[in-house]
């Protein structure tokens, strides 16, 4: 069953964003082209987004050759299909790869045994907080949201895996 996705660069080096397009290439297995565009909040970056259809896993396989470049922020979402849960990926430089199951509304879910491990670990009421926290990727959004608003208003490229 295809399912779809966003692939959002929010930001990265000029001299990668070919780079960035030929890792799309091979995971969707088709020539990409993406409008890039000047990111504000990181004078001499580019941000690019596009939307993709493809087979289900194919998100984890978008962020799996993002993350080849360390300096790239992006983020990556794969919808929910039949019998598939959706998925979040988010990539901070310093921070590295957060990935979070996703339900239909797009938000961050934790399954009932990850809960009761971080309740069972927690000895204080900051530290159960902390551990939602980090299973909910909060530090990766926090650093994320100043390029997520200066992308508004940013043009989409639709991509489709042809495999």
């Amino acid at each position: 069953m295809p399912t779809c996705g966003v692939v959002y660069v929010h930001s990265t080096p000029l001299a990668v964003c070919q780079h960035v397009e030929w890792a799309i290439a091979r995971v969707l297995t088709a020539p990409v082209t993406l409008h890039w565009t000047a990111q504000p909040v990181d004078p001499g970056a580019r941000r690019a987004e596009c939307s993709w259809t493809g087979r289900a896993g194919t998100g984890a396989e978008l962020a799996a050759a993002l993350r080849q470049w360390p300096m790239i922020r992006f983020e990556v979402t794969e919808e929910p299909s039949p019998g598939v849960d959706g998925e979040r990926f988010m990539h901070v430089p310093g921070r590295g790869l957060f990935h979070g199951v996703m339900g239909a509304s797009g938000d961050i879910q934790i399954g009932e045994d990850r809960l009761r491990a971080i309740m069972a670990s927690a000895r204080a009421p900051e530290a159960l907080s902390h551990a939602l926290e980090k299973a909910l990727g909060s530090a990766w959004d926090a650093e994320l949201e100043p390029y997520r608003y200066a992308g508004d208003g940013a043009p989409v490229t639709l991509l489709t895996r042809v495999g």
